[in-house]
């Protein structure tokens, strides 16, 4: 585990680069303990090592597969990629994440050709009601409430449908106050996997107080990747076999829709 007083751990990212391996922040840990990371620091984390090993060519990341193996701990962490499927037109990039020799995630890539043909006909589709611009958004309150984390210190929060902390659906923006590895611009699917891991919170059922609602995987979809700093999440959760739920999250920028999200959840009580 690291110094948590350490230099390192003031420096003004999630995680900072360190030969192959990344030194998490207090920036980066999770709502559920002060020694365990946040999903979308490693999700971010693990799409920044997918990005750099896929290189630049004409395929587009359309979908991430996130597998949280148990609780990422607050230690440096290593990231290695390969490539699974090989392809011109389709492709996987599978990935784990280590920290001192151990797999604590591993996740899945998925990459397709973009058309060289600009002209190519689309069907229009209508869309959705947009939500409202995160400009008129509530601000969560800035508050650091048991310890620094992601959630209250490296990201952003406006809501502007529901409250955190009321039960049922709610929409809310996010935007990453800081880059994931320091020295580097987050890259738009790097901010739209920070936000999409906040969608059990956002459209929490049960109280934070009594309840566990922890999700070990998490799947992120795009067709267009966000423009922008900011990303919003539109999200329901629901429950069907006891100890079992899910939350389905849609994914906006101020454009319009770019995908969506989907987290099953391990559910268990602790009062």
């Amino acid at each position: 585990m690291i110094d948590l007083s350490s230099s390192t751990d003031e420096a003004p990212a999630l995680f900072v680069a360190d030969g192959d391996h990344f030194v998490p922040t207090h920036r980066s840990r999770g709502p559920w303990s002060p020694t365990s990371l946040h999903g979308g620091s490693v999700a971010a984390l693990v799409t920044r090592g997918i990005e750099e090993h896929a290189g630049a060519d004409e395929l587009q990341l359309v979908r991430v597969t996130v597998e949280l193996l148990r609780p990422v701990p607050l230690a440096p962490l290593s990231v290695r990629c390969s490539l699974a499927r090989p392809g011109r037109k389709v492709q996987l990039i599978d990935a784990v994440v280590e920290a001192g020799g151990v797999e604590v995630a591993w996740a899945r890539a998925l990459r397709i050709r973009k058309s060289p043909d600009e002209q190519l006909a689309v069907p229009s589709v209508p869309e959705d009601d947009a939500p409202a611009p995160p400009g008129y958004g509530v601000l969560l309150s800035t508050g650091v409430e048991g310890y620094r984390a992601l959630h209250n210190e490296g990201m952003e929060l406006r809501f502007v449908k529901g409250r955190f902390g009321e039960r049922g659906p709610a929409t809310a923006w996010f935007r990453l106050r800081y880059p994931v590895v320091l020295g580097e611009e987050p890259s738009p699917w790097q901010r739209a996997v920070a936000a999409a891991d906040f969608g059990n919170g956002v459209g929490a059922e049960l109280d934070f107080g009594s309840s566990l609602f922890i999700n070990p995987d998490l799947t992120v979809s795009i067709h267009r990747p966000p423009v922008g700093e900011w990303v919003c999440l539109s999200s329901r959760t629901r429950f069907g076999t006891p100890g079992i739920g899910a939350t389905e999250s849609e994914l906006w920028d101020e454009h319009g829709r770019i995908g969506r999200a989907v987290q099953n959840l391990l559910v268990e009580l602790t009062t």
